[in-house]
């Protein structure tokens, strides 16, 4: 069941895009916009999203005010880009597009979360803060888009790729979310935290490589191996959707560099998270999870884990 800070959202999101587009519409098909300034029509939106922040400020307490503003700032982002989608000229809709992506895919993180794991939920989960690599290579997905729609905007007017990107992105999002939802209680964005109780076994982390990744030793007692549903067929399906929808928002964009990047460093990112995070799995449910890697791939690919030549026992 939905909880609380859910359903908040819910009515922010959904409230502030349908108030930005039905009112920016409006303006448009009553003349009060000029039609040959298409970039007229945003700032409406941004004055609604302005007006909007101030009221969610003056009603809400803080901490449902923390919610709120971010489900509305994503909304807005949503609505917003629909409009840059429609309103635009063609070698900018596929940043419409893109930009509906995003804000979908950091909302439903939140609403995902709110649903199957409430307990663990909190303003991190929109993951909008999620690392300053990730803002970094979010930057630089635009600033190529901007110099390429300036020198060579005919790259940005091939639609074909963008809703080739488009339903690539879409299948990483609802894998991702299916990942989620399936994981229920067993899923939750933290994935290391450093404890010093319980260190695993030196046959299962050595205890450098440990100590350099901040472990989790400590498995809280509801914690069960989930292996049913899409991670009967991965491992780790909720990288695997999200790998492949961070590329998938690069081809959107037609962006042939970013394309490259996007595609070596989530590979290299999750190969990391993979390997780190299946040697805390192995030290929680032992031969268990052996015999789980035996029979599931990861997902990723060329991405194998950390993988025993030997099952272990299981240490709690």
């Amino acid at each position: 069941m939905l909880c609380d800070e859910g359903k908040l959202s819910i009515k922010c999101f959904l409230g502030t895009a349908t108030l930005v587009l039905a009112l920016t519409i409006s303006q448009n098909v009553l003349g009060l916009t000029p039609h040959h300034i298409w970039g007229a029509s945003l700032w409406g939106p941004v004055f609604y999203f302005v007006i909007i922040c101030i009221s969610l400020r003056l009603f809400l307490s803080d901490q449902n005010y923390q919610y709120a503003i971010r489900a509305t700032f994503l909304g807005f982002t949503f609505s917003s880009s629909i409009l840059v989608a429609i309103l635009c000229p063609l070698k900018w809709k596929a940043f419409g597009v893109y930009g509906t992506m995003m804000s979908i895919f950091h909302y439903s993180e939140f609403l995902a979360i709110a649903w199957s794991n409430p307990s663990s939920l909190s303003t991190s989960s929109f993951i909008l803060n999620h690392s300053l690599h990730y803002a970094l290579a979010a930057i630089s997905s635009w600033i190529e888009f901007l110099v390429e729609v300036n020198f060579w905007p005919e790259m940005k007017e091939y639609t074909i790729i963008t809703v080739f990107g488009l339903l690539i992105c879409l299948g990483g999002e609802l894998l991702r979310k299916l990942a989620i939802i399936t994981a229920h209680t067993n899923f939750n964005h933290i994935v290391s935290n450093f404890s010093t109780e319980s260190p695993p076994p030196a046959e299962v982390c050595p205890f450098q490589f440990c100590e350099t990744f901040q472990v989790q030793y400590k498995k809280s007692k509801d914690h069960v191996l989930v292996k049913h549903g899409v991670y009967s067929i991965a491992r780790h399906p909720s990288y695997v959707g999200w790998f492949w929808w961070s590329i998938g928002t690069q081809i959107i964009l037609a962006n042939p560099v970013c394309v490259v990047i996007y595609a070596i460093a989530s590979w290299k990112f999750f190969n990391n998270r993979v390997y780190l995070e299946e040697i805390t799995l192995l030290n929680f449910f032992g031969e268990e999870y052996y015999n789980y890697q035996k029979e599931v791939p990861t997902g990723l690919p060329f991405i194998n884990g950390y993988l025993l030549d030997n099952p272990i026992t299981n240490q709690n």
